[in-house]
């Protein structure tokens, strides 16, 4: 399945955001991105320089254009433009909205610049495009002006997201990438150093809600998160995963894309949403990473960094991580530690689920175990006695807690 996501946002002439994000985003995850573009913007990673909205008649043709012959089966709303256009656009998704379409609305105002995207008729006649959509993703300044409460902490954000659920009966995932470091806490990294924890909440219209942590990735290379983000969701509701998923999916990527930010601009640089790919759920177990016995760690570490492999992980004569060109990763083992045989790993994206498969197979698989470096495994052999590892890493495969800088 090609889930056909219809993005309708601005363009951004530094391709960090806007449409040209969201289409690196859908494209990445295996969907067909398609595109209403509500506004031309010259912008860099300094700032936005112009912004040249697109007349709204031109706006809804192009949506007529994508939902009359391709199809359509998740939407992602971003730059707005104007307040007609706003209005225009909630004219045609209302009857989607009203049979199951999933909608996700990212209400954006302002750039990752400081840049001002949308005036207050604008946001005004945001209510309209909120009550068409099935999840709203606010950041923490986006979710006061929505509510008009103080969102500086966690639970500031939580019950912001509690009222805005309240008053659209959309689901609200609240961004905790804005709020102030202290609120969120700390976690203690392996290797002993205190960061600063990350949560973003998921508000659900029954009343529930949800919460993911991280630690934060310091970065200057931020712009298009949002948008990334909401891309991400959409492209997963189309291939219909439950919300959850999909924003944990989603939440993967913006991550693994963070740490891979090729470092372009002088200021809020792009994120590297092409070397994600082999990090996301593909359909299927991934053969992403190897673990092959060595007697001589030296001289193993040397064949292989003579290769053109970069080493990510060392621990002086006994293990050592490389990572190829492709994203995958090949370590080797002291041998005596792995009883002298290769172990290959098979990345999946629900573990206890690959493994109620290979058990209904006949496959004697022991039970998950989390690892202190953060990999949930479980391992099984096949039948000439090979060593299998199903195992769920996510961004801790290629980027570990003790990864060599």
């Amino acid at each position: 399945m090609t889930p056909r996501i219809l993005i309708i946002a601005g363009s951004d002439s530094g391709g960090g955001a806007g449409i040209q994000a969201d289409i690196k985003t859908v494209t990445m995850l295996g969907g067909h991105a398609m595109t209403a573009v509500t506004a031309i913007t010259a912008q860099n990673t300094l700032g936005v320089q112009a912004v040249h909205p697109v007349p709204t008649d031109i706006v809804v043709q192009q949506m007529r254009s994508c939902i009359d012959d391709l199809g359509v089966d998740a939407v992602k709303i971003g730059m707005i433009g104007s307040a007609e256009t706003a209005h225009a656009v909630a004219d045609v998704l209302e009857p989607l909205g009203r049979v199951g379409m999933p909608i996700v609305f990212d209400p954006v105002m302002i750039a990752t610049s400081g840049s001002v995207l949308a005036d207050p008729a604008t946001i005004e006649a945001f209510g309209r495009l909120m009550r068409v959509a099935m999840l709203i993703t606010p950041n923490a300044p986006e979710l006061a002006v929505l509510t008009g409460r103080p969102v500086e902490t966690e639970r500031e954000a939580l019950l912001a997201g509690h009222d805005l659920t309240q008053s659209t009966g959309a689901a609200v995932l609240a961004k905790g990438g804005h709020l102030l470091p202290e609120a969120t806490g700390q976690v203690l990294l392996p290797q002993g150093e205190a960061g600063d924890l990350l949560a973003d909440n998921l508000v659900l219209p029954d009343g529930t809600d949800m919460v993911w942590t991280d630690p934060r990735i310091d970065s200057p290379h931020t712009h298009g998160t949002g948008c990334t983000l909401a891309s991400a969701v959409a492209e997963g509701l189309g291939r219909d995963l439950p919300l959850p998923d999909a924003i944990a999916r989603a939440r993967r990527f913006v991550r693994i894309a963070l740490r891979e930010a090729p470092g372009l601009g002088a200021g809020h640089g792009p994120m590297g949403h092409q070397r994600v790919r082999l990090d996301c759920d593909l359909g299927g177990a991934m053969i992403n990473q190897v673990t092959l016995p060595a007697t001589d760690h030296v001289a193993s570490v040397a064949f292989y960094n003579a290769l053109g492999l970069t080493m990510i992980v060392e621990s002086a004569g006994r293990y050592a991580r490389f990572e190829s060109a492709g994203g995958t990763t090949l370590s080797v083992e002291a041998a005596a530690e792995i009883r002298g045989q290769p172990i290959i790993f098979l990345e999946v994206t629900d573990l206890d689920a690959a493994v109620a498969s290979a058990r209904a197979h006949g496959i004697a698989v022991a039970d998950p175990q989390l690892q202190p470096w953060g990999w949930h495994e479980a391992r099984l052999t096949d039948p000439a006695g090979n060593t299998l590892c199903l195992y769920v890493a996510g961004e801790n495969r290629r980027f570990p807690p003790w990864r060599i800088s």
